[in-house]
């Protein structure tokens, strides 16, 4: 009697244990409260029965046609020239591929054009105008990605004497010039004392409006992780610039035996730390999402402490936090299979 006592005990456990480790699945989780983009993936992954990697640009796509907060998709965060360009990139947990495009020019779709990478080429990244030439190859259309609205910032940047910039250690001071600009000296970059220290970020206006990103985490219920990015980078940027978006364990990280990572804020700092890598190679150690997320953040801080940005953070089995710097707080949007019909929940993290 005794032993079937332990043996029933054993298998209400294991049972217990699958229920908490399906609880929230399948999942998507995105950065902001970018709710619409956040349902269509949730419902094509489960409605629509497409799969985690189909889901993810579907989601990604809503906010590229939505131009959500004008930094994703065109239309939005003119570079130096008044032309917007794209970074998108989509991680896949299960293979380890990825594929990414960054600077992609005169192209609508940058999430779809990463599926195309991911899926018909042996690259992980292109760029630039080859990127476009490579998009138009798989049949999309090239058009302009600017807008009157992004025409009229960029107009109105120019008449404020192109400030602020992304310059420094040229001639003339690029803090009340337009350029063009060289280096201070022809052999050797010297420190220019009129320009900020670069440490110091809060002169760019970064946040919810300005370089942001959309950032996706999809797992269904079998637990394929995946994750991406969609956006417009960073408004005035120098032509050519790419931020962390499009960077392998910088703007997403995923990976089925732990989970995923996705990050959104000051890419031009944030890319030189990898967040959502650091983030999921936490979590295997076994440190909860939050945290995982919160040790991210505060490695950045130290060398950064004004910059602005933030993370979410997800298990393979569904759990999530986010962390975040420089904001008051975080919103992010959550559908999982905790909630009837997949509806979407927006949570906050302080700051």
């Amino acid at each position: 009697m005794l032993r079937l006592e332990i043996v029933s005990f054993r298998v209400v456990l294991f049972l217990a244990f699958l229920c908490t480790a399906k609880a929230g699945l399948p999942l998507v989780a995105t950065t902001w409260g970018f709710t619409n983009a956040t349902l269509r993936a949730y419902q094509s992954l489960t409605v629509g029965e497409f799969d985690p990697i189909e889901a993810l640009v579907e989601g990604c796509s809503v906010c590229e046609r939505e131009q959500c907060d004008g930094t994703v998709g065109f239309g939005g965060s003119p570079d130096e020239n008044g032309e917007t360009t794209l970074d998108a990139m989509l991680m896949d947990g299960k293979t380890m591929d990825i594929g990414a495009v960054a600077a992609l020019r005169d192209v609508k779709h940058a999430a779809e054009v990463a599926k195309y990478v991911l899926r018909n080429t042996r690259h992980t990244l292109l760029a630039g105008s080859q990127a476009t030439d490579f998009a138009v190859m798989m049949g999309f259309k090239r058009e302009s990605l600017q807008t009157d609205a992004s025409k009229s910032m960029w107009s109105a940047w120019k008449n404020n004497h192109c400030q602020p910039n992304f310059w420094k250690n040229v001639i003339p001071s690029p803090s009340m010039s337009c350029g063009p600009y060289e280096p201070v000296s022809a052999n050797s970059v010297q420190p220019d004392l009129t320009a900020e220290l670069s440490s110091d970020r809060s002169g760019y206006d970064f946040g919810q409006y300005n370089h942001d990103t959309i950032s996706m985490i999809v797992i269904n219920e079998e637990g394929h992780v995946v994750a991406g990015t969609s956006t417009n980078g960073a408004r005035h940027k120098i032509p050519g610039r790419v931020g962390d978006s499009p960077i392998p364990g910088a703007g997403a990280y995923a990976d089925a035996e732990v989970g995923a990572a996705v990050a959104t804020g000051d890419g031009d700092v944030m890319m030189r730390f990898l967040p959502s890598l650091l983030a999921v190679e936490a979590m295997r150690n076994g440190v909860d999402p939050t945290e995982a997320g919160q040790q991210a953040i505060a490695r950045i801080a130290k060398y950064y402490p004004s910059f602005v940005g933030g993370i979410v953070v997800v298990t393979k089995e569904g759990r999530y936090g986010a962390a975040c710097h420089g904001m008051n707080e975080f919103p992010y949007s959550v559908a999982d299979g905790t909630e009837a019909n997949g509806a979407v929940r927006v949570l906050t993290v302080k700051c």
